[in-house]
């Protein structure tokens, strides 16, 4: 079992930036590949980004490549969401997710482990 927490979200202005992290505790963390998703009102939940258990392999969508960068500090056991040049379309609930599997992917129902989210504003 592996229990995920997010923090850092909050409300930005467009343009600005936050970071988002998502400790992680319980069976190895090392090993899981990890991503993160996003719900905006009224919408399906869709990815956003992920990386494999050492993060050599990063996955985007493509509205966020270029402002966005997953990372991840093993040592920690926490990875990060880096959010640049934040649109108001970047508003939603975002979700850390971890796979028992060391292989990222874009797929939500792979995903195994779910924290309970944080929401991110981003202000026009």
């Amino acid at each position: 079992q592996v229990q995920l927490v997010e923090a850092g979200g909050g409300l930005v202005q467009a343009g600005g930036s936050l970071r988002l992290s998502c400790a992680a505790s319980g069976r190895i963390f090392s090993r899981n590949a990890m991503g993160w998703f996003r719900q905006a009102p009224g919408k399906e939940r869709d990815f956003v980004a992920a990386l494999n258990w050492s993060g050599g392999s990063l996955l985007y969508a493509d509205s966020v490549k270029g402002r966005f960068t997953i990372s991840r500090d093993n040592a920690k056991n926490t990875v990060y969401l880096q959010m640049n040049s934040l649109k108001p379309e970047d508003t939603a609930v975002y979700y850390c997710a971890a796979r028992r599997s060391t292989v990222a992917v874009n797929q939500e129902e792979l995903y195994n482990y779910w924290g309970q989210g944080t929401q991110v504003t981003v202000s026009s």
